[in-house]
């Protein structure tokens, strides 16, 4: 009896496993596109993060990539101004 309980949790278990598997792999595909797709939608990039959500993966990367960067950039600058004043 101990054993058929044992056999039947791991069947649920794989059962749940392979149910969430298929839903990622459902949903990476649909977010792929095809790299000629890929290639003639890097020139017409959208800048905003708003209109991000319509590039590809790779293009969302990169869109967020450069936002973090420019952030970065705009936090450190503001700390060196501080600093400045605060120094006077």
């Amino acid at each position: 009896m101990r054993a058929l309980f044992g056999v039947v949790g791991l069947l649920l278990a794989l059962a749940v496993v392979g149910i969430v598997a298929v839903k990622q792999l459902n949903a990476v595909g649909r977010s792929v596109g095809s790299a000629a797709q890929v290639g003639a939608d890097a020139s017409a990039a959208p800048q905003t993060p708003a209109a991000a959500s319509t590039g590809t993966w790779v293009e969302q990367s990169k869109q967020i990539q450069d936002k973090v960067r420019s952030d970065v950039a705009k936090a450190l600058e503001q700390g060196a101004a501080r600093t400045e004043e605060a120094a006077k």
